[in-house]
């Protein structure tokens, strides 16, 4: 009965631990954010980031995105990751200390970011377990932690790229509808338009507007190539 209730309230404070180690924000970039997190040395840190979505999306394409430099706590650097969507990775931290993630958009739009970071908090020591019968124990736990983290961390990508996906088809559904909407436009003759019923008249006139401001923005793109 004993060994029943040490397994729980350990299990217990083990998933304290493992909340306690993440840390998740989603925040809008205009040039550049830095972000830091204290590591223990020995500590594996696992990171990942989505561009959930651009303020420039009518021209966003694939080759676009931020870049992550991550620096350790005497401005070493550990990672070094350019123009990228998303990405998810790892390393061992052989200091102890500040860790810092500086993202950098080199797009003339504000990208919103989600970024979800998490350094495991348990170590094993061997004076934790002097006793024979708590050494399998945890090492369990470290496997617990472990299991729970990566159920953790593989959700908050995966919704992510799901909200990623999403805002990208309504961007495409809108654009449509607009450029729908001004084919539309181009096939009532200008005297017929008047006697169009106002809320159907109201949507062409927003579809020849919507039409000449997305023409003007590409020739202006082209001309400043």
């Amino acid at each position: 009965m004993m060994r029943s209730e040490v397994w729980m309230a350990v299990t217990i404070l083990v998933v304290a631990w493992s909340f306690n180690g993440a840390f998740g924000i989603r925040f809008v970039i205009e040039k550049e954010e830095c972000f830091s997190h204290k590591v223990e040395m020995g500590e594996t840190v696992h990171y990942s980031f989505v561009v959930i979505k651009s303020d420039g999306s009518w021209h966003y394409s694939e080759e676009e995105g931020v870049d992550l430099v991550v620096k350790g706590p005497s401005g070493e650097q550990i990672h070094d990751l350019r123009d990228k969507i998303s990405e998810k990775s790892e390393f061992v931290a052989h200091h102890e200390g500040i860790y810092r993630f500086c993202f950098t958009n080199k797009s003339p739009y504000h990208e919103t970011v989600d970024f979800d970071l998490h350094a495991a908090h348990f170590v094993y020591h061997d004076e934790h377990a002097k006793d024979e019968h708590f050494k399998p124990l945890f090492v369990h736990i470290g496997k617990l932690e472990e299991a729970l983290y990566n159920i953790q961390f593989e959700q908050h990508w995966l919704e992510a790229q799901t909200d990623r996906q999403a805002i990208g088809i309504d961007n495409s559904n809108v654009y449509t509808f607009f450029l729908y909407e001004a084919a539309s436009t181009a096939s009532v003759p200008i005297c017929d338009r008047n006697r169009l019923p106002f809320p159907f008249s109201m949507a062409l006139e927003w579809g020849n507007f919507f039409l000449s401001v997305f023409l003007l923005w590409d020739v202006y793109l082209v001309l400043r190539v």
